[in-house]
C-alpha cells in the first residue's frame, strides 16, 4: 500500500502538523526536525499526491467552504463571515452546495485538489472522506459539524440554549412539546434536541414530539402549522430555525389561531425577521462562525500550531411574545 503522510509523521515521530510545514518548508522548523521527516520520506518512498505538491506550493490561494445548502439567512450569513475573514487573509473562497447529491464525496475530492484548505459544515460527505483527506495532508476544518481526531473544529453552542429554551417554554406552562426537524440530517438540531428532551424528562407529565421534516423553511412551516390544526394543536411548537418557525406563525395566524394564547412558537438564530416578529429564539453568531473557520483553517494552513482547535461560540436565549413574554 502507498504510504501516507501520517505513516510518514508516525516513522519520523512527529505529528501530521510538523511533516505539513516540511512540506511548506516554514522556517519554524528545526534542522533536526527536517533531517528526520527527509529520513522517513526516502525510507518510505514517499510520494506526495498531487495534492500534496500543490499544497507545498501554495499554488492556489483560494480556500474552499462546503455546506449542506445556500439558501436562507443562517447560511448566508456564514459564508459572510467566512468570506470576509478570507479576503483579510488574501484568499479568495470556492463555495460547494452539495444538497444531498450522491456525488457530494466525488465533487470535494475533486475540489480539494483545487484549493490550500477546506471548511466542512454539516453532514454534507462521509468522516471516511474527511479521515482520508486528513491522512492526505489536506488542512481542514469542520464547521457545525462533530468532532474527528486531529481536525480541527468550530460550532455554536446547542446545548446550554437549548436547555435554557425548553425550562423557558416549560415554564410558560406548556407539556406538550412538537420539535420541528429532523435531527439525523443536521448535528446541531441533534444536540438541540437530545437537551430539550432532557429538561423536559424532569418535568411530570411532559409530551416531547418530533416532526422530522427534511427542509427547513417557511413553506415547510406553514405545511406543518396546516397538519396540526386538523389533528389536536400542542402547547408549543420548538422549530429547528426562524424561517421555520415564521412559517408556523404565518399558518397558525391564517387560521385565526392566537399565539401565545393557545400555542407557543420558538425558532433558533435570531435572523433580522425574527425581530420584527416578535419571535421567541435562540441568538448565535452566525457571522463570526464562518469567520472563526476562516481563521482556523489559516492557521492549519500555515502550520502555525501543531495541535487541533476545536471552539464553541455561545448562544444567547431571546424571549419575545410568541412565548408570552
Amino acid at each position: 500500500m502507498r504510504p501516507t503522510i501520517r505513516d510518514v509523521a508516525r516513522h519520523a515521530g512527529v505529528s501530521i502538523a510538523t511533516v505539513s510545514r516540511v512540506m511548506h518548508q516554514h522556517a519554524n522548523v528545526s534542522e533536526a526536525t527536517r533531517d528526520r521527516v527527509a529520513r522517513a520520506v526516502e525510507e518510505l518512498e514517499f510520494t506526495p499526491s498531487r495534492l500534496g505538491r500543490s499544497l507545498a506550493e501554495r499554488r492556489h490561494a483560494a480556500n474552499a467552504i462546503v455546506f449542506p445548502d445556500l439558501s436562507g439567512p443562517y447560511y448566508a450569513e456564514v459564508v459572510l463571515g467566512y468570506e470576509s475573514v478570507a479576503a483579510d487573509l488574501g484568499r479568495s473562497v470556492l463555495i460547494l452546495s452539495t444538497h444531498g447529491r450522491p456525488a457530494a464525496p466525488a465533487m470535494v475530492e475533486e475540489m480539494a485538489d483545487r484549493c490550500d484548505g477546506m471548511v466542512v459544515m454539516g453532514r454534507t460527505v462521509p468522516d471516511s472522506l474527511l479521515e482520508r483527506l486528513h491522512t492526505r495532508g489536506m488542512p481542514l476544518v469542520l464547521l457545525a459539524r462533530p468532532q474527528l481526531e486531529g481536525i480541527d473544529s468550530v460550532k455554536a453552542d446547542n446545548t446550554g440554549s437549548a436547555e435554557s429554551l425548553a425550562a423557558h417554554v416549560l415554564d410558560r406552562g406548556a407539556r406538550r412539546l412538537v420539535l420541528v426537524g429532523d435531527p439525523d440530517l443536521a448535528p446541531d438540531l441533534d444536540e438541540r434536541w437530545a437537551a430539550v428532551e432532557r429538561v423536559a424528562a424532569g418535568r411530570a407529565g411532559t409530551r416531547v414530539e418530533t416532526i422530522a421534516v427534511p427542509v427547513l423553511d417557511e413553506a415547510t412551516g406553514q405545511e406543518v402549522a396546516r397538519t396540526a390544526l386538523d389533528d389536536a394543536l400542542p402547547d408549543a411548537f420548538v422549530c429547528g430555525n426562524d424561517e421555520l418557525a415564521l412559517g408556523v406563525l404565518s399558518g397558525l395566524g391564517a387560521a385565526g389561531v392566537d399565539v401565545p394564547g393557545q400555542v407557543l412558537v420558538t425558532g433558533w438564530d435570531d435572523v433580522m425577521a425574527a425581530r420584527y416578529a416578535g419571535l421567541t429564539t435562540v441568538r448565535q453568531p452566525m457571522r463570526e462562525l464562518g469567520g472563526t473557520a476562516a481563521r482556523l483553517l489559516d492557521e492549519v494552513i500555515t502550520g502555525g500550531r501543531a495541535e487541533p482547535r476545536h471552539v464553541v461560540l455561545p448562544t444567547e436565549l431571546v424571549v419575545r411574545t410568541t412565548s408570552g413574554a
